[in-house]
């Protein structure tokens, strides 16, 4: 990317940012909330989970088949079933459709799939009056802008702002200045439209293969009147859309309303199987008419979506409820929306998948990078899609499909990874950190100096995109790994550990190592530093998995020796301990990778077991009720470790209180990018908030992550530390 693209970007989001970010934030945090609140109601959430995505992928699986039971359950009940391969496909067929109907007005109830296939677009230039009946689509409509949430389409708009729309546009003949004056004022209109409309259009959240029903999910009812007050029905939906019956509703009706805005149940749930029984309607004469004579369509799309089911990394995308979970729960997300965090259609975590699959490489690369594989929507998604390995999977052939530069052979060449040349020159220092930290540190401290410059910090700047107003982190001469090799064994210990060394712990933060080293050998065990400290982290979050796939390897050669002698591996970084738990299953064999998940711990959930385990708590520093402020990883979050480290606070007296932000916004080299500098800063902002109020502004401040500690120790007047530092007894005489 060059310095000019990130600049634009860069500028871009801080308008978003700007004119988009309150309402964005107030929004979606408000969904997310809700939906904490919300699933907490259900008795077996999990089960529930479970049990939507098995129907899923069974669904994915034999959707050739599913999709012709579904043509012969709606020809068996009167209507068409009409399969289109792509988005002019899918539009000529419909165009067709209203012009048969001789319509002159199209109402349409909210669809993200005609949004997909542009579908008003081509209707309009038929000189068909397209009108969204959807509160939020209509209102952007009026606009004429694009939507920025898969659910809440108008999200980033306020209620000020929509007034001052409607009195621009419509002139009222009354003050808009409730929420309810609005809404009053848009359904007198949309009334209107409604009944002088010849064919209706909806999407379908869900359609079943073994009656034809179709299951809407909306909060206004409007997409009942879309189809009871038109004589023509059109309903245009994904394929991935079909399940194989009407029983399978269950568990999605129970989570899609919880998952997207925190609502036990939407406010209007739709079960229709078209065409409708009830009477036409004729709003002019006054009369109504025969069911008989009502007529439907449905228009199921492929628009790369079967491409996708044959893609081993992009079919999990097809699972996809659209229920914007993952969208709500990325703090990313939350500052920004969809009008960045978004290609074509789609947006939020999920829309990476869908737009690689439907529109291509180049339009996901675009917004891609915005996904920092906190894992946070991993756990939101009532389906458990694994957003962020998809994410990381399109960003690795994004990567593998840029041009290169006449030095390709050079690049390729020299180096450390196993990357082609194109790969952006800022991924590919960042991907290859490791090597950085070695050099850094053999030349420590003049390598500090150096890069503390203000001629480097320009330089980095221009060339790496490494933003300047950043500090970056100091490098150490002596190592974790050479200081352990000096210490002698513990005698007669209670338990073996291998300590895993990751790349900032090994290099920058030793003091850090050294404290887990001394809290693991006063709990009674005996510790080995690894050799290996590069877990294949830093270039996974670049999109380079071949080059994490070659580290992994190497960590597993270094470790696995050890698990099968019976040691037991305890992580510091919880980034590199949820790889070990997560993307190794996808990085290693499977033997290797459930032998090192089994067998691997973060450091305090160790700890925590230890002391559980009869190992003596006046073995650690004491708190004394001394006053902390913590702030859990967003990857230790979702693994569920995070509650042993305030467990173990609490136990030895410390009086700790903690953040309930999703991430710090941080994220290893996502908040050093000069492009995405300022949402990373917004992100970290209201965690720093969260740590100067009254109540945590004299606390002393510690932080998990090597990400949030960076951040922290930027946007607070304090410093903050790893909470292993709390505990640790002082050193004493053992080759400190």
């Amino acid at each position: 990317m060059s310095s000019k693209h990130r600049a634009s970007k860069a500028e871009h989001i801080r308008r978003v940012l700007a004119t988009e970010g309150d309402a964005v934030a107030e929004n979606t945090q408000g969904f997310n909330r809700g939906r904490y609140d919300s699933v907490a109601d259900l008795e077996d959430y999990e089960g529930l989970k479970e049990e939507a995505r098995a129907i899923k992928e069974d669904a994915i699986e034999r959707l050739p088949e599913l999709i012709e039971e579904l043509r012969a359950a709606v020809e068996d009940n009167g209507g068409t079933l009409y399969l289109a391969d792509d988005a002019e496909d899918a539009n000529e067929y419909v165009r067709e459709v209203v012009a048969d109907a001789d319509g002159e007005r199209v109402v349409k109830s909210k669809s993200m799939t005609s949004e997909e296939l542009e579908l008003n677009e081509a209707l309009d230039g038929d000189g068909v009056d397209v009108v969204e009946t959807d509160l939020g689509e209509w209102v952007l409509q009026v606009a004429d802008e694009a939507p920025s949430h898969i659910v809440a389409p108008a999200i980033h708009k306020s209620r000020e702002s929509i007034a001052a729309l409607f009195d621009e546009r419509f002139d009222p003949d009354r003050d808009l200045e409730t929420a309810e004056d609005l809404t009053m004022f848009a359904r007198e209109k949309l009334g209107e439209q409604i009944a002088d409309a010849d064919v209706g259009v909806t999407g379908a959240n869900f359609v079943t293969a073994d009656s034809g029903t179709m299951a809407l999910v909306t909060s206004e009812g409007n997409a009942r009147k879309t189809v009871t007050a038109t004589d023509t029905h059109v309903a245009v939906a994904g394929v991935e859309k079909v399940i194989p019956s009407v029983e399978d509703l269950r568990p999605f009706v129970e989570l899609i309303g919880r998952s997207g805005t925190g609502q036990d149940i939407t406010s209007y749930l739709s079960l229709l199987t078209p065409p409708v029984g009830s009477p036409t309607l004729d709003f002019q004469a006054d009369e109504t008419g025969s069911p008989d004579d009502r007529e439907f369509h449905l228009v199921l799309v492929d628009n790369g979506r079967m491409a996708m089911r044959e893609d081993d990394d992009l079919r999990e995308t097809l699972y996809c409820i659209r229920c914007s979970a993952c969208s709500n729960s990325c703090a990313n997300f939350q500052q920004v929306g969809g009008h960045a965090f978004g290609g074509e259609t789609y947006s939020g975590g999920i829309a990476t998948g869908w737009e690689a699959g439907v529109e291509g490489l180049d339009t996901a690369a675009e917004f891609n990078d915005l996904c920092t594989g906190c894992t946070r929507c991993v756990n939101a998604c009532p389906v458990g899609i694994d957003i962020p390995w998809i994410n990381t999977v399109v960003r690795d052939r994004a990567n593998r499909s840029a041009r290169g530069g006449d030095l390709d052979w050079l690049v390729e060449g020299l180096t450390p990874d196993e990357e082609p040349a194109g790969v952006d020159v800022q991924k590919r220092v960042f991907g290859n950190f490791e090597t950085l930290a070695e050099l850094g540190s053999a030349f420590a401290p003049l390598s500090n100096w150096v890069a503390g410059s203000s001629v480097a910090g320009a330089a980095m700047e221009r060339v790496l995109g490494i933003d300047d107003r950043r500090d970056l982190p100091t490098f150490e001469r002596e190592t974790l790994k050479s200081w352990a090799d000096g210490r002698p064994d513990v005698r007669n210990p209670d338990r073996e550990v291998v300590l895993f060394p990751d790349l900032y712990t090994n290099y920058m933060d030793v003091n850090r190592g050294k404290a887990a080293v001394r809290a693991l050998e006063a709990l009674g065990a005996d510790v080995t530093v690894a050799d290996e400290c590069a877990s294949g982290r830093a270039p996974l979050s670049q999109g380079m998995v071949a080059t994490a796939r070659e580290k992994a390897r190497r960590v597993a050669d270094d470790l696995l020796p050890y698990v099968e002698a019976d040691k037991d591996v305890v992580v510091i970084e919880p980034s590199d301990h949820a790889i070990f738990q997560r993307e190794y299953e996808r990085l290693l064999d499977a033997d290797d990778y459930e032998a090192l998940a089994a067998n691997s711990y973060e450091v305090f959930e160790y700890v925590y077991g230890l002391l559980e385990n009869g190992a003596s708590e006046t073995s650690l520093a004491a708190g004394d009720g001394r006053e902390v402020a913590y702030h859990g990883h967003c990857q230790q979050r979702t693994l569920g470790v995070d509650t042993y480290t305030v467990a173990v606070l609490d136990r030895l007296g410390f009086d700790v209180a903690t953040s309930d932000v999703e991430c710090c916004g941080m994220a290893g080299s996502f908040g050093y990018k000069q492009e995405y500098y300022d949402v990373s800063v917004a992100v970290g902002e209201e965690l720093a908030e969260q740590f100067s109020t009254e109540e945590t502004g004299d606390r002393e401040v510690v932080a998990s992550g090597t990400s949030c500690l960076d951040q922290l120790d930027d946007l607070l007047d304090r410093p903050s530390k790893h909470p292993i530092e709390l505990v640790a007894p002082r050193p004493h005489g053992r080759a400190e």
